[in-house]
């Protein structure tokens, strides 16, 4: 089942030069008429409902984040891989950004063990071309409607060694946590070399200069075991009260 669609155009503009004009390039120009500004809050409206649709019977799912640049001998990969495959052993389908690196190393974690696995892409000059070992490609326009969906299907967020996007979704999502938007949403972070200096400026920064208390940090297990990230979820959807039911592919 495809809810995307592959432009099939496998050449990667220079990240940051071009952005490609589309619906949220202009939506975040500035003011417009306010004909315009109707006409793109149906659009937002009309790509909410498809998400929902998409996404509504999946089951229980783990988005797994990290960076597209890491290729399949890089050993974040083959982490990544590992944390896929005990997900789907676990009972939990896998959602990532669809795209290669990390994303693909997890989502063929999955397929490796029959679990499902699900793509949530967006539009940018690179990570355009889905992994082929998706069961399920959802593409939005919109950032943060994405976000909205991610959070929305997921019991946890796993996140790997990544760049801004991935720093972002961590960050975005501590402060739902942070702010009681959601609870018992469990971040696992992993990869401990690579997160050490973000973790050292939370510690000693955010914390020491008392921008945040200790314990928004709870929620956060920093681990390079897979098992012992999947068990972190399972625990937090304990205390929800759920049981996780087998995602399978088929």
């Amino acid at each position: 089942m495809n809810y995307g669609s592959n432009n099939g155009n496998n050449h990667q503009i220079p990240w940051g030069k071009r952005p490609p004009k589309g619906s949220e390039h202009e939506l975040l120009k500035g003011p417009r008429l306010r004909r315009q500004e109707l006409w793109t809050t149906m659009k937002v409206f009309a790509e909410f409902i498809r998400g929902f649709r998409a996404l509504h019977f999946t089951g229980p799912c783990v988005t797994v984040f990290g960076s597209a640049r890491f290729g399949e001998d890089h050993p974040y990969y083959a982490l990544a891989r590992e944390v896929g495959a005990e997900l789907a052993r676990n009972g939990f389908g896998v959602m990532t950004g669809g795209g290669p690196g990390i994303m693909e190393a997890a989502n063929r974690g999955a397929r490796d063990e029959g679990g499902l696995s699900l793509g949530c892409n967006i539009e940018l000059p690179m990570e355009q071309v889905p992994n082929p070992y998706l069961d399920r490609f959802v593409e939005f326009n919109y950032f943060f409607v994405r976000k909205v969906m991610l959070v929305k299907y997921s019991s946890a967020f796993i996140v790997c060694p990544g760049g801004f996007g991935t720093l972002d979704e961590v960050f975005e999502t501590a402060v739902l946590i942070q702010t009681r938007k959601i609870q018992q949403f469990p971040i696992v972070i992993m990869g401990k070399e690579f997160w050490e200096p973000l973790r050292d400026f939370i510690d000693k920064s955010l914390i020491g200069g008392g921008t945040i208390s200790p314990e928004d940090m709870d929620l956060i297990t920093v681990t390079d075991d897979p098992k012992e990230a999947v068990e972190a979820v399972m625990m937090a959807q304990a205390k929800r009260g759920e049981h996780p039911k087998h995602v399978s592919s088929h």
